[in-house]
């Protein structure tokens, strides 16, 4: 795919050659040709329903978090920790449910990098939170509030030399650190070297690289857990990886929430200078998932954008604009942004659908929104998905289950260019509820 003239391609003919590559994956081994057949067709499936079309049938995807684990037995702490067991558990949570897409091995995460790294950012299972539970977020200002000038003019100095100090305990030392741009004369190359040499930044580098290669261990091991999947039952894997919204990569992990909102008082311009910033890294982000993963979809969790969460005024002022950015920047290169819609965003319809995105370039799976009129404003122009509670897959019953689809199809599935999907992560489920969701999407999402 990756031809010489690449970069004279249009968005359109990128996005149909990673299409392409996508349906007939080079080096694949499939079980037999009946399932080499099945993954195409299942990939159809998705390319119509992106491209705005009718496919044979509503294509089925999951956002799945630890459930498949804990259907199979196996704990968060196992998940994360015992690779073999993380297989086991993926591939029986694939084979008896076989939704349309594939539940990758790689969400639960590498728990022995983490260790390493001694992160801060997170709790995860015996690290924080028991051994049964889910890993937690550890908001905090990890970037001072004094400190925006710093992002701005360097957003990769910046992460280096504090934040990654302040998240990672075991490279603390990398404070020490100079700036890499230091390096352009003789004399000075000696000096940046030598600062290298410091006993506490070797010994956090060769931490550092411990994390790494048992991160790279953990790819590994997740890599071919997929791959058994997708060549025994041809499901799709879906994304190549992640990219996120400028204002939550600051407002999630540098300024925390509390630092943001406070920010939006007392340095509005700082917000905007750097959410501009870092705009760039979120596309490169993107496309590089997508042409190291080979797959043509990228995810973005939307965060802090939600309804009741910053006032619609915010919303255009300090989320929207670089979010469209970031989505007209990687749809510029033929990769889809999924954008993963957390919480309800119906008061930012308007404001979305008034925009340059190019019309079925991104896929837009909501959780809490009001999906008959999310349709009546995304219809013809891109694809949507989601919306089927965790809670309900949870606590309901089968049959409220079947009742809430079979709605949510007839209220956003009737001319195509839709996914049913869970609104949110499923770390939690009964098998029956989550059957009914997925047999009656085959049954009754069919198109005539």
């Amino acid at each position: 795919m990756w031809m010489e003239n690449w970069d004279k391609l249009t968005p359109a003919e990128k996005l149909q050659a990673r299409f392409k590559e996508w349906k007939y994956p080079e080096g694949a081994k499939f079980a037999s040709s009946d399932v080499e057949c099945a993954y195409q067709e299942r990939v159809q499936l998705f390319q119509d329903a992106l491209e705005l079309k009718k496919p044979k049938r509503v294509p089925l995807h999951l956002h799945t978090g630890f459930y498949p684990a804990a259907y199979a037995g196996v704990t968060p702490e196992e998940a994360m920790y015992d690779y073999e067991k993380l297989g086991t558990a993926m591939k029986k949570f694939n084979a008896d449910f076989l939704p349309d897409s594939l539940a990758s091995a790689m969400l639960p995460g590498p728990a022995k990098a983490f260790d390493l790294l001694d992160m801060k950012l997170y709790r995860w299972p015996t690290h924080g939170v028991d051994s049964t539970a889910p890993f937690q977020c550890v908001e905090s200002e990890y970037m001072r509030e004094d400190e925006y000038d710093l992002l701005i003019a360097d957003p990769t100095n910046f992460f280096l030399r504090r934040y990654f100090p302040r998240i990672f305990g075991n490279v603390t030392p990398w404070q020490k650190l100079p700036a890499m741009t230091d390096m352009t004369e003789w004399p000075l190359i000696a000096g940046a070297l030598a600062s290298l040499g410091n006993p506490e930044v070797q010994a956090a580098f060769d931490k550092f690289l411990q994390a790494a290669r048992a991160a790279f261990e953990w790819v590994k091991a997740c890599g071919a857990i997929n791959a058994a999947s997708v060549h025994a039952l041809g499901l799709v894997p879906m994304t190549s990886g992640f990219s996120k919204a400028p204002f939550d990569t600051l407002g999630d992990t540098l300024r925390g929430t509390r630092g943001i909102m406070l920010d939006k008082f007392h340095h509005p311009e700082k917000i905007l200078k750097a959410v501009e910033q870092l705009v760039p890294s979120a596309v490169e982000m993107a496309v590089r998932a997508a042409n190291n993963g080979r797959k043509p979809l990228v995810t973005i969790p939307l965060h802090k954008g939600a309804d009741g969460f910053m006032s619609e005024k915010d919303f255009k002022t300090y989320y929207w604009p670089t979010l469209k950015k970031t989505i007209l920047g990687i749809v510029n290169e033929g990769v889809v942004p999924l954008l993963f819609v957390e919480g309800s965003y119906n008061s930012r319809l308007d404001i979305i659908v008034d925009s340059e995105i190019p019309k079925g370039t991104t896929l837009w799976m909501f959780d809490k929104s009001d999906m008959k009129r999310v349709k009546e404003k995304f219809s013809g122009w891109q694809c949507i998905g989601g919306n089927v509670p965790v809670s309900i897959l949870a606590t309901g019953t089968p049959e409220q289950v079947k009742d809430y689809v079979k709605r949510l199809i007839d209220d956003a599935a009737v001319d195509g260019g839709f996914i049913l999907s869970t609104g949110a992560v499923l770390d939690d489920a009964q098998p029956a509820n989550l059957h009914a969701m997925l047999d009656t999407g085959r049954a009754y999402g069919v198109y005539q």
